[in-house]
This record gives structure tokens, C-alpha cells and sequence, in this order.
């Protein structure tokens, strides 16, 4: 949701929420763009929906990025804009907290930065950041990626958990 002020990063339990990642073009919110979007929404602990939308940057997407996420050029030509996937998306969000790994200090500054961009407001959805949780709560472990967690709680991953 769009709002005055933005969302702040909340330390508890909520049973309805929007899981969601961006696939960027590289890590710097000064220069680089989002590419790919994904959420699921969770309600009273089920998957009720889903949501996923490649972006169209109207400009190549750089290798580096490319190899790293596995989204090409090709892959996006179809895709809405970024403007209209941003709306898309935080629509589909509502004012649902939304969840993710790391979002406190990757994905969350990049809807902010894009939504000041796009609209002049900011993301006032609160969130809450796996990370901060995994860390405050399984200090045994040496590392926090999302490749970890899937492994400590034995939740398969296959090729797909990078992690920020």
C-alpha cells in the first residue's frame, strides 16, 4: 500500500501476511532495477494466492545479473514495464505485512525507492525480515543465507535459493 510514511519492520508472529522476493539486476539501489517479482499470500496459515510478474526494463539486462538469477533478455521482452508490475504487485499486497528474507536491507529499499519514483509516496505495508528472526533465534548457526535455512529445517531447495 502506498502511504506518507513508511512501513515499519515488526519483531513478531502475524497469521495473514505476502511472502515476496525481487530478482534485481545487481545489489545497488542507487543504479540497479528489479526485474522479476514473487509473493504468495498467507492467510490463517494457507496459500491463498499467488502472484509472480518478469519486469521489462526496456533496456538489456546485464550478464553479470543474468547469470546469477537465470532471466535473459528474451525472457522479459513481453513483460509489463516496472511501473505497472510495482502496481500490480502492491495491489495484490494490499496492506498485508509482507515477509522475506533480508527485505530489511535489500528488497525493502528497493519498493521504497521505486514507489517514491513512480507515485511520490513510499510502501507503508509493515514487514517482517526472516533474517533478523533467524538470527536472533538460532545464534548456533554460522551463516543465515536462504540455502542455510532450507537446509537447517530440511526443507528442500533444488536449484532455487541463492539468498541475498
Amino acid at each position: 500500500m502506498l502511504s506518507s510514511m513508511p512501513g515499519k519492520r515488526l519483531n513478531k508472529y502475524v497469521p495473514d501476511y505476502v511472502v515476496f522476493d525481487l530478482e534485481t539486476t545487481g545489489v545497488s539501489v542507487a543504479w540497479d532495477a528489479v526485474i522479476e517479482i514473487s509473493a504468495i499470500k498467507v492467510v490463517g496459515g494457507r496459500n491463498i494466492d499467488e502472484f509472480t510478474t518478469l519486469v521489462n526494463l526496456g533496456r538489456p539486462i546485464p550478464f553479470s545479473a543474468s547469470s546469477v538469477n537465470g532471466i535473459y533478455d528474451d525472457m522479459v521482452k513481453d513483460s509489463p514495464e516496472f511501473g505497472k508490475a510495482l502496481g500490480d504487485f502492491l495491489e495484490f499486497a494490499g496492506n498485508a505485512v509482507l515477509v522475506g528474507h533480508n527485505i530489511h536491507a535489500f528488497d525493502m529499499k528497493f519498493l521504497m525507492r521505486d514507489a517514491e519514483k513512480y507515485w511520490g509516496r513510499t510502501v507503508g505495508n509493515d514487514y517482517i525480515d526472516t533474517l533478523v528472526l533467524a538470527r536472533q533465534y538460532l545464534p548456533q548457526l554460522s551463516r543465515y543465507r536462504l540455502v542455510d535455512m532450507a537446509g537447517y529445517y530440511r526443507i528442500p531447495a533444488g536449484g532455487a535459493l541463492t539468498g541475498h
